[in-house]
Parts: C-alpha cells; structure tokens; sequence
C-alpha cells in the first residue's frame, strides 16, 4: 500500500468541510475529478473509506481515521520541507493564524511586528476568524495556529485533536460615555437599569451575556442599538447613546469612552490551539513562543485619551 498526500489531503478536508463540492472549490478542481481521486485511494487501502446515500457522501469510521492521520502526515510534510528551506539556520517559511477581531488588534499585530525585527524570514498569514469557526478551521489544517477565547458559559467544547495553550485572562467590562470617568470601583449593574444599552445581533454570545448579565441583576436591558461591529458599538457608546459590556480586549482605546469591572466578576481565557498530533514548523514554533512570551499578564485598562485625539 502507497499512501499519496494528494489523496489524503483530499480526505482531510472532506472530514472538515463534507462535501465534494466544498472540496473541489478549496483545491480549484472539479467535484468528479476530486472523487475519482478518492476512489482510488480507497482502492489502494483496500477500504471502504466513504459511504454514499444518494448525493451525499460521508465518511465511514475508518475514513474518519484515516483523515487523523493524515493530518497528521501532511503536517510532518510540511515540517521537512520548511526545514530544507531553513538550512541557514533561521526559521523560514509561511505560519498561518487565525484569530478573532480584538486579539488581532491587541496580540496579533504586535507580534507580527516583533517577527518582522527579529525573524524576518518569517511569512506570517493572518486572517480573521471566530472562535466557532477557526476551531475546525484549524483541525481541518487551514491554519496552523489560532488564537481563541473561551465561553464564559464554558459552551464553547474543546475537541481531542486540539492542544491549548493559555495566553492571557480577559475580564468583562461595564462601558460608559467618557463624561463618566473611568474608575477601580465595581459597578453594579442594578444602577443601570433605567439606562440605554448597545449590544450584538440577536443570538450571538455578546448579546446573550448581556442579556443574562442584566437579568441576573434584576432587570431587562432596554436596547438602544444592535451592531455587529464593535467599533460601532463603541462609537454608539462614545456619542452618550448607551452603555455596554464587552471583554476588555475589545476596547479600542482611541474611542473616548470609559470602563468600570463588575461587582460580579466575568472572566474569559484567551488562548493559542495548534492539532494535538501534529508536528510545527520551526517557524510555527517562534511563533508560538512569542505569542506566549508576550501574552501572559492580563490586557492594561484603556486610558482616557485627549479630546483632541480621534479615533482612526
């Protein structure tokens, strides 16, 4: 039996993304074209790997095992031909993170910073993901790391094939327009029952806590704007419309708007996942020493900043 990468990149992404269609469309090949190479390697593992019912295709327990492995090889592929590369000595070669909006401002961009002073032969690729999504982002191997938070419900489930690592803590704030100054003194949020608030869409895990946060304080927030952005939300609270809850890291400090914690402490954990089996590049574990190097103390509260100065 003779394993291919092609083939088993293939069955890879179909456990992660489920259908040939998906499939094709990721690697810029036909759908037949993509099952023709599948059925092969189930010819040459003598297996029946996937089991069709009608259009629909899944894969059977051991294509499910198959595709772990294969994970697994392609990441050790990777690994030697970014070691061939790096024969002078310095970590060479792409690393692709994903991580969430307010991470990317607060971890992510310092570090690709940093990388570019001091492993310049780094190719750093970062995109933009949730949570929910670069989890299976990154057990598909789309990306080598991600950096995520958890929920502060503990709704979000780990799977066995992802390793994390903790970076950081992450407290819940009260957001306040900045006439009401900043302060150490825990709000109560019963003293805002009668204030306009500003939230996420309906359904998403912002304004679920919001909701709940209020409710647990004995009253229903009146809401005031929804938005998907935080920027937004921040510009909304800026103009003295409402007020909100959001994680610490998501602050953007060039908006003139104020903090408080909460009587009743609310704290996430941000954190780096890579696959648990898989094998890092040299340049994939720069950068995980840098993010854990620099992110190990707890965000700094935002300051006040001059009324002269506007947000970008």
């Amino acid at each position: 039996m003779r394993l291919h990468t092609t083939s088993l990149e293939m069955l890879s992404l179909l456990d992660g993304l489920g259908t040939m269609r998906a499939v094709a469309a990721a690697l810029h090949m036909s759908p037949s074209a993509v099952s023709a190479q599948l059925a092969v390697l189930e010819a040459e593992t003598h297996t029946e790997l996937l089991r069709r019912t009608g259009r629909r295709v899944q894969l059977t327990p051991a294509g499910r095992t198959l595709a772990r492995h294969a994970r697994i090889i392609l990441d050790q592929v990777k690994a030697a031909e970014a070691d061939l590369q790096g024969r002078s000595g310095q970590p060479t070669g792409p690393v692709r993170l994903a991580a969430f909006s307010s991470a990317i401002r607060t971890v992510v961009l310092p570090l690709a910073a940093r990388l570019r002073e001091t492993h310049p032969r780094i190719d750093l690729e970062v995109a933009e993901l949730d949570p929910q999504a670069s989890h299976p982002a990154l057990r598909r191997g789309d990306y080598d790391i991600i950096v995520a938070a958890d929920f502060i419900d503990g709704s979000m489930p780990l799977h066995p094939d992802v390793h994390t690592i903790p970076l950081l803590t992450d407290a819940i704030v009260l957001v306040l327009p900045q006439p009401q100054a900043a302060s150490d003194v825990p709000a109560d949020l019963a003293d805002f029952a009668e204030a306009a608030w500003s939230i996420d869409m309906p359904g998403t895990y912002l304004s679920n806590l919001v909701t709940s946060t209020c409710r647990q304080a004995g009253f229903e927030p009146v809401v005031a704007g929804r938005f998907a952005s935080y920027e937004l939300l921040l510009a909304h609270v800026e103009a003295g419309l409402s007020v909100s809850l959001l994680p610490e890291l998501a602050v953007d400090r060039r908006y003139h708007v104020a903090t408080r914690p909460l009587r009743r402490p609310l704290t996430r954990h941000v954190y780096a996942a890579v696959r648990s089996r898989s094998t890092l590049t040299t340049a994939s574990q720069v950068v995980l020493q840098d993010l854990r190097r620099h992110s190990t103390t707890p965000s700094p509260r935002p300051q006040r900043i001059p009324a002269g100065d506007s947000p970008a």
